[in-house]
């Protein structure tokens, strides 16, 4: 018996996108892939190189603490983007699966998910500031904002939660 829709979840099928683009778009041997190939002033470069923010590694020449930061930035842009799936309410509201409602809280999910988790992951760095924060906040709000929308696809009907 196939599964369809009926048993997928809105929370599900947004971690499950996000999980894997940091995965696969923050991977070190794709972020190598684009640093070496895709040129920064163009919309193209841009946007590719944009995907590889939450990036992780295995091995760096950077301290064990920049690397901690950059793989736990990864981790909770995944972790946090399940619980803002879970509490924003779009899709609670919405009465039909499917709507526009859903798509943005998905979306939006995404932007508060990478925001908190570049935030959150500033205090660990050896000389975290004000200013360093709200920078990484914000860059982190910029690659939702440009990404969001593929974990507001994924959310398209789904239900909320369990029954």
């Amino acid at each position: 018996m196939a599964l369809g829709n009926r048993y997928k979840t809105a929370p599900g099928a947004g971690t499950l996108a996000a999980l894997i683009l940091v995965l696969v778009f923050g991977s070190p041997w794709y972020v190598d892939w684009v640093n070496d190939n895709t040129n920064p002033a163009t919309a193209g470069g841009w946007w590719f190189r944009l995907l590889s923010w939450p990036r992780w590694r295995i091995d760096s020449d950077d301290s064990l603490r920049e690397i901690l930061v950059t793989d736990l930035r990864a981790i909770l842009v995944v972790l946090l983007t399940a619980v803002f799936l879970f509490l924003l309410p779009g899709s609670q509201l919405a009465r039909a699966r499917g709507t526009v409602s859903q798509f943005f809280a998905g979306w939006s999910a995404y932007v508060f998910a990478c925001g908190f988790a570049a935030l959150l992951t500033t205090l660990f760095l050896a000389n975290p500031s004000l200013l360093g924060a709200f920078q990484s906040a914000g860059a982190g709000a910029t690659y939702g904002l440009f990404v969001g929308w593929i974990i507001g696809l994924a959310t398209l009907g789904g239900r909320r939660g369990t029954r």
